[in-house]
C-alpha cells in the first residue's frame, strides 16, 4: 500500500504538470502533502519534513546554483560563450563541422543552460552551414545533442547539483564532475553520428529555396562585437572545476596542515563556485547598473525556479523516508534482482518515465532524485563513486526522452527550421540513443569502479 501510495503521488505531480499545466513546485507540494497524509504521517511529521527537507536541501546547494547560474549568464551576455565557440571551430578546423558544433555544445553548456546556450549559437550554427556547405539540420542535432549531454550529467549545471544534493553527495561533487564527463564524452559522440549519419538527410524549409542559407559567417562573428579573450572566457568554467578537483584529491589524501586546509576550502563547492562568479566579472564591458544589477539579476531570476523546485523535491523525498519506506526496503532481497549496476536501472528508468511524461530534465532529476534517497543506504549504495553513478544514471533517464512537452525541443525544432516529423526523427532519436548510452557507460563504469 505504501509503495502504491507513493506511486499515485508521482502521478498527481505528472497529471498536475502535463494536464493541468501547474509550475512543478506546486506539483511537487501538492504530491509531497498526498504522500505525508495518505501514508499516515500526523499534521506535525508532516510539516517538520517539509521544513527539514526543503531547508536542507537549500542550505547544502542552494549557493551553488545560484553562483552557477550567475556565471551562466555573464557568459552569455558578455560573448564569452562565442569566443568559446570560435576557439574549438579554430582548433578542431573546417573539415568537421559538426564534430565542432558538438564540442562547443558540450563546452558551452556547463555552465548556461541547454535552451539559451542554443539560442545564442544559432545563428553561428546556420552560418557554419552555409560556409561549410552543411546541412543546417546536421549542424543542428550535433550542437543540441552536445548541449544535452553536460546539462544532464555535469555540475555545476543546476540539475545534476540538485540531484546530488537530494541524495546526499554534494560533498562528492568533484567525483560526479569527473565521471559526469566519462559519460558525457560517450552521449556527445553518439548524438555526433546521428547528426552525421541522418539529421544530414534532412532538408530544412530555408535550404529549399534557393539552397543558400542568409548567414555570413564573418558577418555574424563581427556582430558579437570586441569578444573577451580566450583565457578570460574559460576560466569561470575551468576555475570551479579545478578547485573543486583539488578539494577532492586533498579529501581523498586525508591531507594536513594550514595549506591543505586552505585549497580544501577552496574546493568547496560554494567557494569554488563563488570564485568562478569573481572570475567572471572582468569579462562585463562596463561596471555600471546595467551589468552589476540587471545582469546578476537575471542570474537570480534564472536560478530562483530551480531553487523552488529543488528544495520541493527534497521536502518530497524528506517525506517519503519519514513514511516508513526505509524500514520496509530494508526487508528487501535486493541481491535477488537488481544488485551492482543493475540498480541504477531504477533511477534510470524512473527519470526517463518522468522525463518522457512530463518533459524538463530538471525536474526529472529533482523528482528522481528525491524518490531514490531513501532507498539509497539499504541498498547499500554509499560513498563517491557509487554515489556519483547514481546521479549519472538519473541524468540518463532525464536525457529519454526530448520529444513536443519539452520546451528544448521546440527551441532546437524552431530554431533550425525543421518540421516536427524531421525532428522527432533528430532530436527524439538522438537524445534516446543518448540516455541508452548513458546508462550504458553508467553501468559499465559500475562494474569497473565500484
Amino acid at each position: 500500500m505504501l509503495f502504491a501510495i507513493i506511486a499515485l503521488g508521482v502521478l498527481l505531480i505528472i497529471v498536475a504538470t502535463t494536464v493541468f499545466k501547474l509550475h512543478p513546485f506546486l506539483s511537487l507540494l501538492l504530491g509531497t502533502l498526498f504522500v505525508g497524509f495518505a501514508s499516515g504521517m500526523s499534521f506535525d511529521l508532516v510539516v517538520e519534513s517539509i521544513n527539514d527537507g526543503f531547508g536542507g536541501v537549500i542550505a547544502n546547494i542552494g549557493l551553488v546554483i545560484v553562483f552557477g547560474t550567475i556565471i551562466g549568464v555573464i557568459l552569455e551576455k558578455a560573448g564569452a560563450a562565442y569566443r568559446m565557440a570560435e576557439v574549438v571551430l579554430r582548433i578542431v578546423g573546417p573539415k568537421r563541422p559538426q564534430l565542432a558544433m558538438s564540442l562547443i555544445g558540450f563546452i558551452v553548456s556547463i555552465p548556461v543552460f541547454c535552451d539559451s546556450g542554443y539560442i545564442i549559437l544559432s545563428s553561428l550554427k546556420k552560418a557554419l552551414a552555409k560556409r561549410l556547405k552543411v546541412a543546417i539540420a546536421s549542424m543542428a542535432v550535433a550542437l543540441a545533442t552536445g548541449l544535452y549531454a553536460t546539462h544532464t550529467l555535469v555540475p555545476p549545471t543546476p540539475g545534476p547539483i540538485a540531484a546530488a544534493g537530494n541524495i546526499g553527495a554534494e560533498q562528492y561533487l568533484g567525483t560526479i564532475i569527473l565521471i559526469g564527463f566519462l559519460v558525457a564524452i560517450p552521449a556527445t559522440f553518439v548524438g555526433y553520428l546521428w547528426a552525421v549519419k541522418v539529421a544530414s538527410k534532412i532538408v530544412v524549409e530555408e535550404e529549399k529555396v534557393d539552397g543558400q542559407l542568409d548567414y555570413d559567417y564573418d558577418e555574424v562573428v563581427r556582430s558579437f562585437g570586441k569578444m573577451p579573450t580566450t583565457f578570460a572566457s574559460f576560466l569561470p568554467i575551468l576555475l570551479p572545476i579545478i578547485l573543486i578537483g583539488v578539494g577532492s584529491i586533498l579529501a581523498v589524501l586525508e591531507a594536513t596542515g594550514s595549506v591543505a586546509a586552505f585549497f580544501s576550502f577552496l574546493g568547496e563547492p560554494m567557494i569554488a563556485l563563488l570564485a568562478g562568479v569573481v572570475a567572471a566579472l572582468p569579462l562585463l564591458p562596463h561596471y555600471n547598473d546595467e551589468t552589476l544589477t540587471k545582469w546578476v539579476g537575471k542570474g537570480l531570476v534564472d536560478a530562483a525556479p530551480i531553487l523552488l523546485i529543488t528544495g520541493t523535491g527534497g521536502a518530497f523525498g524528506t517525506v517519503i523516508a519519514n513514511s516508513g519506506i526505509e524500514e520496509l526496503i530494508q526487508n528487501w532481497e535486493f541481491g535477488t534482482v537488481f544488485t551492482g549496476a543493475l540498480f541504477l536501472l531504477i533511477p534510470f528508468i524512473i527519470a526517463a518515465s518522468l522525463k518522457t511524461a512530463q518533459g524538463s530534465s530538471t525536474s526529472a532529476l529533482v523528482i528522481t532524485s528525491s524518490l531514490v534517497a531513501p532507498i539509497l543506504p539499504a541498498a547499500g549504495v554509499e560513498g563517491a563513486v557509487p554515489l556519483a553513478l547514481v546521479v549519472m544514471a538519473i541524468g540518463a533517464g532525464a536525457m529519454t526522452v526530448s520529444h513536443v512537452n519539452d520546451s528544448y525541443f521546440w527551441v532546437v525544432k524552431e530554431f533550425s527550421g525543421m518540421h516536427i516529423k524531421d525532428a522527432y526523427k533528430a532530436q527524439t532519436m538522438a537524445t534516446l540513443l543518448q540516455g541508452v548510452v548513458s546508462i550504458s557507460v553508467a553501468m559499465l563504469l559500475w562494474l569497473l569502479l565500484v
